[in-house]
C-alpha cells in the first residue's frame, strides 16, 4: 500500500518523501577552490568567501539557490579545495561555478583545474555523479583548464559574449524555453552575458540564446554533466526585486534544482 501511494505523488512531493528516509538524503557540494573570491568583512573585518556561495546573500550570493535545495530535502555543504575521491564519495551533485582567473584570485593567483581533478570527476560521473559546470563570459571566467573538464563529456565552453546589455535592458537578455525542453516548462528567463557551448556526442545542447546553444546535457556512464554558459541563479536575478516580471528565473531555478536532484536520485 505504501508503494501505491508514493507512485502517485507529485515529483516534488515523491523527492521530499524520499529524501527524508534514512535511506537517502542527497549531498550537493560547492566548489570554493577553483572559485575563490575573498573580501573582507565589514563588521568583523576579517576575510570571507563570497560570490556564488551558500552564505552570500549579497546580489552575486548563492543564498537563495541553497535554500532551494535545502526546501527539497538535499544537504547543501562547501568543499575548499580540489575534490578527491574521498571528497566525492557521498556527493550527490558536485557544482564548479565561474572558476577564477588571476585577478579574482584571493592572492592573485587561480586555483586551476587539474589531471588529478579531472580524472576523479570523471570517475565519480560514470558512477552515477551528477556535475553542474557553470560557466561565464569572456573576461570573467577560466577557460582553458575548465574546457579540459568539459571536454571529457562533449562539452566546450567557447570563450565568448553573448545577451550582452547595458543597464536595464532586461530583454536583451531573454532566454525563451521552447516545448519539450528536458529541464525547463515554457519559461522565459534571464540571462545576461553568456558564453556560447559547442557540442559533441555523447552531449546534447538543450538551451539557446541568439540561436546559438549555451546550454548542454551530457549522460555518461551511470551520470549526468549539467553545463550552462552563465552562472544565472545567483539572489541578483531570483529574489524578485530587479527584474520585471514577465521573468520566471526563481520558477526556473526551482525546476532546475528538482531535476537535478531526480537525477541524483535515479542513480
Amino acid at each position: 500500500m505504501r508503494q501505491i501511494i508514493v507512485k502517485t505523488l507529485a515529483l516534488g512531493t515523491l523527492l521530499n518523501f524520499a529524501f527524508s528516509s534514512a535511506q537517502y538524503k542527497p549531498k550537493v557540494v560547492l566548489d570554493n577552490f577553483f572559485n575563490n573570491e575573498k573580501r573582507e568583512n565589514k563588521e568583523t573585518k576579517a576575510l570571507e568567501s563570497w560570490h556564488y556561495t551558500w552564505n552570500d546573500t549579497t546580489n552575486g550570493g548563492f543564498y537563495m539557490l541553497g535554500e532551494l535545495f535545502q526546501k527539497q530535502g538535499a544537504e547543501i555543504s562547501t568543499l575548499t579545495k580540489a575534490p578527491s575521491k574521498k571528497d566525492l564519495k557521498n556527493a550527490s551533485i558536485y557544482i564548479i561555478v565561474d572558476p577564477d582567473i588571476d585577478k579574482e584570485a584571493y592572492g592573485g593567483k587561480a586555483n586551476l583545474i587539474d589531471s588529478k581533478t579531472i580524472k576523479n570527476l570523471v570517475k565519480w560521473v560514470n558512477k552515477g555523479g551528477v556535475l553542474v559546470l557553470l560557466s561565464n563570459d569572456n573576461g570573467n571566467s577560466e577557460f582553458e583548464h575548465f574546457n579540459k573538464l568539459a571536454e571529457k563529456f562533449g562539452i566546450h565552453s567557447n570563450d565568448d559574449s553573448i545577451n550582452r546589455l547595458k543597464g536595464r535592458e532586461f530583454e536583451k537578455g531573454a532566454v525563451y524555453v521552447q516545448p519539450g525542453n528536458e529541464v525547463f516548462s515554457e519559461l522565459k528567463l534571464y540571462m545576461k552575458e553568456v558564453s556560447t557551448i559547442s557540442v559533441k556526442a555523447p552531449a546534447k545542447p538543450f538551451l539557446y540564446a541568439e540561436n546559438k546553444v549555451i546550454g548542454a546535457i551530457a549522460k555518461v556512464g551511470k551520470g549526468t554533466v549539467f553545463a550552462l554558459g552563465d552562472p544565472w541563479c545567483y539572489n541578483e536575478y531570483i529574489d524578485g526585486k530587479k527584474l520585471t516580471e514577465d521573468f520566471s528565473n526563481y520558477e526556473g531555478t526551482e525546476e532546475w534544482v528538482k531535476w537535478l536532484l531526480k537525477e541524483a536520485f535515479q542513480k
